[in-house]
């Protein structure tokens, strides 16, 4: 159990039959009245966020999510597999569980697979990957004073906005939380 008092950002807990992760809290102590923390929480499974507001002595119970390192097989229609690199079991998961998550995942890279009691409800991508570019337009000379990007595929099927000088089967380097291209590697 951990009290609203404790909140910090990052918390996962069980509410409400939910799992939600606190995003965002603030602890206020008006003028006049007892003190609350107001909190953004962010529903697991759902992806939704609410606002709820606590007292600082209320309880609730902390959930466990375990993140396993996985290694990402293969996709066959809507079902990614992806498996245990110590036991070699795999699982199969649906497009539905999974999102946006692998936009810039290659097969055999590895991924971390977040679950609460056996059901898997995300998979986490590492936070950097390096990629070819499969296709891009050439830049123009003389071009490059404005900070100009352009579109750009990469070996995932993602696109991508990259500076004028990237060429095509040239490797970048992309932050997969944000989706922006960092470096040339």
């Amino acid at each position: 159990m951990i009290s609203a008092g404790d909140f910090r950002n990052g918390i996962t807990i069980e509410l409400e039959n939910n799992v939600y992760q606190i995003i965002e809290f603030q602890h206020v102590k008006p003028g006049k009245g007892a003190a609350f923390v107001r909190t953004k929480l962010k529903n697991i499974k759902s992806g939704g966020v609410v606002e709820k507001t606590f007292r600082p002595t209320e309880k609730c119970p902390q959930a466990r999510i375990d993140r396993k390192d996985m290694q990402y097989l293969y996709a066959d229609g809507d079902l990614y597999y992806f498996m245990d690199t110590e036991t070699y079991d795999q699982i199969p998961l649906s497009k539905e569980s999974i999102g946006e998550a692998l936009k810039f995942v290659k097969e055999n890279d590895m991924v971390k697979i977040c679950s609460h009691n056996g059901n898997v409800f995300a998979v986490e991508p590492p936070l950097f990957v390096e990629l070819v570019v499969t296709q891009t337009e050439p830049g123009v000379k003389g071009d490059t004073a404005t900070g100009a990007t352009k579109p750009a595929v990469v070996e995932t099927g993602a696109t991508v906005y990259v500076p004028l000088f990237v060429n095509q089967d040239d490797v970048i380097k992309i932050d997969t939380r944000t989706g922006e291209y960092l470096s040339r590697v």
